[in-house]
């Protein structure tokens, strides 16, 4: 009985820590990593391009219409999905 308490015990630690990686890594977006861009300015790109694939085919043109969005953070936005082209 002992041995089966520290297996059960060791498979809840595993799990409960898996879960906890899991549920980190899945609410991240490449979006966290731009400086400037906010959790209200995040949902207000998604809502407007409905995906980050959109996002980092918009021009600096369409990224300046989002609400909160202005010509340097437009910049910042479109510099991070085009670097190295």
């Amino acid at each position: 009985k002992l041995l089966q308490r520290i297996r059960d015990e060791s498979h809840r630690f595993a799990i409960t820590f898996h879960r906890q990686l899991r549920n980190k890594n899945t609410l991240k977006s490449k979006l966290d990593e731009i400086d400037g861009v906010g959790k209200n300015k995040a949902m207000a790109l998604n809502h407007k391009f409905k995906s980050v694939k959109n996002i980092s085919n918009a021009s600096i043109e369409e990224l300046k219409q989002v609400d909160g969005i202005g010509d340097k953070l437009a910049k910042t936005i479109y510099d991070y999905f085009h670097q190295g082209e």
